[in-house]
């Protein structure tokens, strides 16, 4: 029986209008053979869950760019524990300074990767924190 792929869910929340690092980080995972959702611009935070949810990810993967990095996790992993989805695994990329890293990862955030990051980097992080049964 073949192994399930990876299904990742991509996401744009907030007012950002930029998604082409997100579109390319998408290839980049369907490339290296996972499932990926983009969900496109403009997306809340409980549409995000909400589609999460549906769609049955192992990850959910946010792209910021606004610099409004803190204050959408942090209601993102209200909402992850909310509907007991803790064992789903969260990244973010983006414009994300360095001392903000720290904030993130103590919210839960398992995988921070600012701009400028290898792309076999974020897909090696993925792979080795998903487990797939």
């Amino acid at each position: 029986m073949a192994e399930r792929k990876i299904r990742a869910l991509l996401a744009k929340p907030g007012l950002d209008g930029h998604d082409r690092g997100a579109k390319v980080v998408a290839h980049a995972l369907r490339e290296a053979g996972m499932e990926v959702i983009y969900t496109g611009l403009h997306q809340t935070v409980p549409s995000i869950v909400s589609q999460a949810i549906q769609e049955d990810v192992d990850v959910i993967g946010l792209s910021i760019m606004s610099g409004a990095h803190v204050p959408i996790c942090r209601k993102l992993m209200e909402l992850i524990k909310n509907e007991r989805l803790e064992d789903k695994l969260i990244v973010v990329g983006g414009v994300i300074p360095s001392k903000d890293i720290p904030i993130l990862k103590d919210m839960g955030i398992k995988g921070v990767f600012p701009g400028g990051t290898n792309f076999s980097d974020i897909i090696a992080f993925i792979r080795e924190n998903t487990a797939r049964n």
